[in-house]
C-alpha cells in the first residue's frame, strides 16, 4: 500500500509477511537503519546495517536486481530513511510497517547478541 508519508515523499508500506517471502526468495534487500547498539542486541537474519544516525542516501548498498526495503524498530526510522533517500533523488521508497517489533510479534526468527 502506497500513501504520503509524514516525512516526506510516498512510502510503500509491505509487511512482515511480505518481507519475509522476499527475503526468503531472494527478492529483497532488507536495510535495517536503527543505530549500532540496537543491532548489536537483536537483529533479522539478512539485514544489511545501516545506520539512520549516519545516513547518505549515495552510499546506500547497491541492491542489484533485489528490492531494496527499509526497516528499524517500529516503523518510523524506516519511513524517514525512504524520505531521505528521495529527498537525495534515490527512488527508494518501501519499507517494513512495524519494524523489527512487528516481525517478533509474528513469531518470525530474530538473531540475538
Amino acid at each position: 500500500m502506497q500513501q504520503p508519508n509524514p516525512f516526506g515523499g510516498v512510502i510503500e508500506h509491505l509487511s512482515v509477511d511480505e518481507v519475509k517471502a522476499g527475503l526468503e526468495a531472494g527478492t529483497i534487500l532488507l536495510v535495517d537503519v536503527r543505530e549500532p547498539n540496537e543491532l548489536a542486541a537483536e537483529r533479522i537474519p539478512g539485514a544489511v546495517d545501516f545506520p539512520l544516525s549516519t545516513f547518505e542516501a549515495g552510499q546506500l548498498p547497491d541492491p542489484g536486481e533485489k528490492t531494496l526495503v527499509f526497516s528499524c524498530r517500529s516503523g518510523q526510522r524506516s519511513q524517514r530513511a525512504a524520505a531521505a533517500a528521495q529527498a537525495a533523488g534515490v527512488d527508494l521508497h518501501r519499507h517494513m510497517a512495524g519494524g523489527i517489533l512487528a516481525w517478533k510479534e509474528a513469531g518470525f526468527e530474530t538473531l540475538k547478541g
